[in-house]
This record gives structure tokens, C-alpha cells and sequence, in this order.
């Protein structure tokens, strides 16, 4: 009886340290999401963040309500000689068609945020596959440009979604940085907020619509670039091909 309790207790701790081996490996190489093995089951995982060795983040907006205060993000982005990008809802862009051109005019990087904001892990597949098409096809009929970033709207997803993703040639983005401006922070409450949690590598979170969002990005990138960092879109940031991404959400280069 000693002996086979013994052996118990090691083989539960062999499939223990098995399943933590699992976790750290990422099956999905160079797709638009990471495969993590949980058990029988496995969840995908969207880009957060990028590994990365040189001091380059990038900056980027959701937009689904209201307008006013678009173009002057843009002109504080041409300013200080940065980039973004700009996560558009469907229904925005039917709303305000120039100030998606006047953004791709500027240089700067439009990504679909879907096209009528919905919790995107609650559809079907048909569903979630028109939504994405539809807000794409809204873009690229204004900008001619092909549609390559993709954000959750509430940052809400599962493996339906990030596999229709990868099937329409789309990188599912979150953050690792959330400026939480949404929630009427001041300026300076925003800048504290990022320069406390900034690396390299991080992909921050602003809205294009917040109450204090021009002084918060003016002050954002005075710091950023003072602190050594290039602020670049996130299409500049994240690796487009042979690339992996762990269970945090980390892409890597191959």
C-alpha cells in the first residue's frame, strides 16, 4: 500500500508538471492567434504586446462615438512625428466618412473595431464573419487599403471568433496598456497611467472621443519620446509573419 501511494503522488506530479510544459507552448505558429492547450480543450490567444529588444511602442484609438476631436489627435500625431492607429466601428465610418479619409491622409493606420460594436464572443460565426467583412469593406471603399488589424470591441473574444480572424487574413489586437480615458481621467491621471506600465513592446489603449484626450495624448507622447521610446502604429509594431505568441499574449519573432 506505501508503494502505491507513493506512485500516486508521483504521477500526479509528472501530469502536474506536463500540463505546465503544455501552457508554455504555443502550437500556433505564424497564425494570427496562439494555440494554449488546457486539458482536453485549448483557447487562442490575440496579440497584447510584442516582444521586442528596441524601445518602440505603439499607440492606438478606438473610435465609435463622436468625432470632434479626431482631427486634432491628428494634428498632435503629425507634431510630434508619430504614428497610430485607428480602430474604426462601422457604423463611424458610415458616419463620418472624412475623418477616415482625413486620417488615412495623414499616414495613419485604420484597423476594424467590427461594424456595430457588439460583444463578439456572444455570435455565431456567420455572424461574427459579416460583421468583420462589413466594417472592412466600409474602410478600404474610403481608403483603397487593405484591412489588417482587428480590435474586440470590450476587448471580448473566444476561439470562434480569432479563428474567422485568421480565416479573412485579420490580427486580432488587445493591449497591455490601458490608458483608461475613457472613464474621464485627466490628462496627467492618463500619462501617469501609462508611463507606470509602458515597455517595449506595449500596445496602448486611448479612445478617439475622451473627454481629455488631446491634452492626454499631447502629454502622452512628450513623455514617451523623452523617455526613448519610438511611438509607431500598431501595424509597424507586430510581426506580420513567421511569429509566435505565448500564453500572455506575447508575439515573437521566429
Amino acid at each position: 500500500m506505501p508503494f502505491c501511494v507513493i506512485k500516486s503522488k508521483t504521477i500526479k506530479l509528472f501530469l502536474a508538471m506536463v500540463v505546465v510544459v503544455v501552457l508554455l507552448a504555443i502550437s500556433y505558429e505564424g497564425g494570427a492567434s496562439a494555440q494554449v492547450w488546457l486539458g482536453s480543450s485549448s483557447r487562442l490567444v490575440p496579440v497584447y504586446s510584442v516582444d521586442r529588444e528596441e524601445k518602440q511602442v505603439a499607440i492606438s484609438f478606438d473610435a465609435a462615438w463622436g468625432a470632434d476631436k479626431t482631427q486634432d489627435i491628428i494634428d498632435v500625431l503629425k507634431e510630434y512625428n508619430c504614428g497610430a492607429t485607428f480602430f474604426l466601428v462601422g457604423f463611424w465610418v458610415d458616419k463620418y466618412p472624412e475623418m477616415v479619409k482625413a486620417i488615412d491622409d495623414a499616414g495613419l493606420e485604420i484597423g476594424t473595431h467590427s461594424n456595430t460594436h457588439p460583444d463578439m464572443a456572444k455570435l455565431s460565426e456567420s455572424t461574427i464573419r459579416s460583421e468583420l467583412e462589413t466594417s472592412v469593406s466600409k474602410i478600404t471603399a474610403i481608403t483603397g487599403k487593405t484591412v489588417e488589424l482587428f480590435r474586440p470591441p470590450y476587448g471580448s473574444y473566444n476561439n470562434t471568433l480569432l479563428k474567422t480572424c485568421a480565416s479573412l487574413n485579420l490580427i486580432p489586437i488587445q493591449w497591455d496598456v490601458d490608458s483608461l480615458d475613457w472613464k474621464g481621467l485627466s490628462a496627467g491621471e492618463v500619462v501617469k497611467r501609462v508611463c507606470g506600465k509602458v515597455q517595449n513592446g506595449s500596445i496602448i489603449l486611448m479612445h478617439n472621443n475622451a473627454d481629455n484626450v488631446i491634452d492626454s495624448v499631447r502629454l502622452t507622447l512628450d513623455f514617451l519620446l523623452k523617455s526613448g521610446y519610438k511611438v509607431t502604429s500598431v501595424g509597424d509594431l507586430v510581426y506580420k509573419q513567421d511569429y509566435t505568441i505565448d500564453a500572455n499574449g506575447i508575439q515573437h519573432k521566429k
